[in-house]
């Protein structure tokens, strides 16, 4: 009987894995403020955040299958750290006194327009991106650890689908009202487009991922050496 290849990933200390992490953080936190707007595409409901959010998940895919699942939650829980200090900031530059003329007036109502909704914003992202993060780490993990080297699209597939629909159904119904979203029709609209549009994004970019994924193995020593192990 044939052995299987090892079970291999990277270390993270290198600057592929940094570099991975901070482009994850940058999304989330653009992807909160970006979901503090309702945008309204004919009878599709989606939030401004919509097509930087599959980005994250692409990370998430990189990182687990090149690194590892220890790595890919410090970088979840990186992500959430980055989330919660965004949110403490904005609160903080509301809540500095402005100019007292009617343009800082206005900029000051912008300001709270604009960023006062994205707490709520951020928690829907927190807890939606937790859950979804980890279950997608999972399933990527699991299908490794079965099929090491070979099914990476069977890998990047199957876990998109699952964290995909989690974090979509946690974060729109927590998030709904934040974009003004009052019925449960819209809500149900919100939520099916939603993922319906990160899961094609994703599919639609696997190839390209895995070429990534391919690419990066090969430039990792340390992949390298585990798979020679």
């Amino acid at each position: 009987m044939k052995s299987l290849q090892p079970l291999a990933y990277a270390r993270i200390g290198t600057g592929h894995y940094a570099t991975l992490v901070a482009l994850m953080c940058v999304v989330v936190v653009l992807s909160n403020i970006g979901g503090a707007k309702g945008v309204v595409f004919g009878p599709i409901i989606t939030d401004g955040g919509f097509f930087l959010f599959p980005l994250a998940y692409i990370c998430g895919d990189v990182i687990s299958e090149v690194y590892g699942g220890r790595a890919a939650r410090r970088a979840i829980f990186t992500g959430f750290a980055a989330s919660i200090l965004a949110v403490l900031a904005y609160w903080v530059i509301i809540a500095l006194p402005g100019f007292d003329d009617d343009y800082g007036i206005a900029k000051q109502a912008a300001l709270e327009g604009a960023l006062g909704p994205v707490w709520q914003i951020v928690l829907a992202s927190v807890l939606g991106f937790l859950a979804g993060q980890n279950l997608n780490t999972l399933v990527m993990g699991w299908m490794k650890k079965r099929s090491r080297e070979r099914g990476l699209y069977a890998r990047m597939a199957s876990s998109t689908g699952v964290g995909e629909f989690v974090d979509t159904l946690v974060f729109c119904t927590i998030a709904a009202t934040a974009i003004g979203i009052t019925s449960v029709g819209q809500w149900a609209n919100y939520t099916f487009f939603g993922f319906l549009y990160k899961v094609l994004v994703q599919y639609a970019v696997m190839p390209l991922t895995a070429l990534f994924i391919r690419w990066l193995k090969k430039n990792e020593p340390t992949y390298q050496a585990a798979l020679a192990e």
